[in-house]
């Protein structure tokens, strides 16, 4: 990014339980990321996702994830949720992204020769570009970290940085890219789908230091 951030903000992605959403934002999160998509184990039903929002306090945004889903299930997710904002993950073109009246996040798997300019102008309506880990075959969530050299300074997109994050490596990749926001999710967790409150503190912590 070529401008500085005084905060650098703060997703946590596949929330599942209420108590974990709880205590992300007693923590001091900024977003939390419901994944409406079934073959993800962090998939959670559209009932269960609208519950937990509504017992949500004020200022906490919440982001729905999709991978290629049909326009018909992403009206529902909005009609029965308070979703703010919408996140990406397939093929998606421009206009599929920005039809919903909603500011929606364009995530881009690090494959080798991805042109992160181009695709910053692709989707300039974009709220932001979130750059994940490449692995054949998996839309996000693998677990793994890519070569955060490869982010350009230049880029004019606000960039949210995700893939294999964690207490040990936050920091370092916060020092690197200086991204607008990171974006965790099996680095704080227990298990899939699960989160560990003494992991999403002390990523909280790692961050603030960066």
């Amino acid at each position: 990014m070529t401008q500085s951030v005084a905060r650098t903000r703060i997703k946590y992605c596949g929330i599942t339980q209420l108590s974990d959403a709880l205590e992300a934002v007693r923590l001091g999160v900024d977003a939390l990321g419901f994944v409406f998509y079934p073959p993800s184990p962090r998939n959670i039903e559209v009932e269960q996702a609208a519950d937990i929002i509504r017992q949500l306090p004020a200022f906490v945004s919440c982001v729905g994830l999709f991978v290629d889903s049909s326009e018909e299930f992403i009206q529902q997710v909005l009609q029965s949720t308070a979703i703010d904002t919408l996140q990406f993950h397939g093929n998606e073109s421009v206009e599929q992204c920005q039809c919903y009246g909603k500011p929606y996040l364009k995530a881009v798997r690090m494959k080798p020769g991805v042109d992160l300019v181009a695709i910053a102008a692709e989707y300039s309506t974009a709220a932001a570009l979130l750059l994940d880990s490449y692995e054949k075959g998996v839309p996000g969530g693998t677990g793994s970290s890519f070569d955060w050299a490869r982010v350009p300074a230049s880029l004019t997109k606000p960039v949210i940085l995700a893939g294999g994050l964690s207490v040990d490596n936050v920091a370092r990749a916060i020092q690197t890219v200086k991204p607008y926001a990171v974006d965790v999710s099996g680095g704080i967790e227990q298990s899939k789908g699960i989160k560990d409150a003494v992991k999403m503190a002390a990523f909280i912590n790692e961050v603030k230091q960066a």
